[in-house]
């Protein structure tokens, strides 16, 4: 956590200890960010639920504010409709990031096109080179970021924080500690534009090849990379894996960079 959102926490909850942003209401979060570093943050999102809420909070206290989205390559065409749809109702730009060309050719080339169903290591690292390395490379001139992570959304996400650090800049959550039925209750209440998909049983939506819709009972990312048996469920954007897929990854990596 930084000296800035370190003392912003003790500010406004009057507490000190590790989890000091407890207590942090969601909009006051998402005011303090844009209000402290202006065009240096953005709303990372998908456009999933949780990412719209926040997207809504910050358009609503400022309507410049900057949002920031992936394009694999691989998105579901429902995707792109909700991406038109955010930019009619918000008359907003949304800066689209999309990656290397010459990184994507030489990973489909060396590992095939449906590389991400060989082993947790090859979907790790498409997912890398596709998600992780284009969006490091954007945020170089951003200084905090809020994304739609929430605890409940699954295991891996247990102890998200509502301010974190990443690679030296702030990395918020501010939905980190909302459950889903105020998810739902959020999106009713301001009629927010909702992705086609959950109407068709998805509970998390990501690239096509790599999500499938849940049944009863199931976790709201079990539709996620659903043949592994030894992977976390995470992309890697937000959480790693452990080290050894971690090792795994760099190696694999390393084969398509030096080409």
């Amino acid at each position: 956590m930084s000296i800035d959102a370190l003392g912003f926490a003790r500010m406004l909850t009057g507490k000190t200890g590790h989890d000091l942003t407890t207590d942090v209401d969601a909009e006051t979060l998402v005011r303090w960010a844009i209000e402290e570093y202006g065009p240096r943050f953005a709303v990372v999102t998908s456009f999933q639920s949780e990412g719209m809420i926040v997207l809504d909070m910050a358009v609503r206290i400022s309507p410049e504010v900057r949002v920031i989205t992936l394009d694999t390559g691989h998105l579901p065409p429902e995707t792109y409709e909700i991406m038109n749809s955010v930019r009619n109702r918000y008359g907003i730009p949304i800066e689209v990031v999309v990656p290397d060309p010459t990184e994507v050719q030489e990973m489909v080339t060396r590992f095939g096109l449906n590389l991400f169903r060989n082993s947790v290591a090859e979907r790790r690292l498409c997912c890398e080179v596709r998600k992780v390395r284009p969006l490091t490379r954007k945020l170089t001139d951003v200084s905090a970021y809020a994304v739609g992570l929430r605890r409940g959304q699954g295991d891996s996400r247990t102890d998200v924080p509502k301010i974190g650090e990443d690679s030296g800049r702030l990395k918020l959550s501010p939905v980190a500690d909302w459950t889903r039925e105020q998810v739902l209750a959020y999106t009713r209440e301001h009629d927010l534009p909702v992705h086609p998909l959950y109407s068709a049983g998805y509970t998390s939506i990501g690239c096509a090849p790599c999500t499938r819709p849940t049944v009863s009972g199931e976790a709201e990312r079990a539709g996620r990379w659903w043949w592994e048996t030894d992977g976390n469920g995470e992309c890697g954007l937000h959480f790693t894996a452990d080290g050894r897929i971690e090792r795994s990854v760099d190696v694999l990596l390393r084969e398509i960079l030096t080409k």
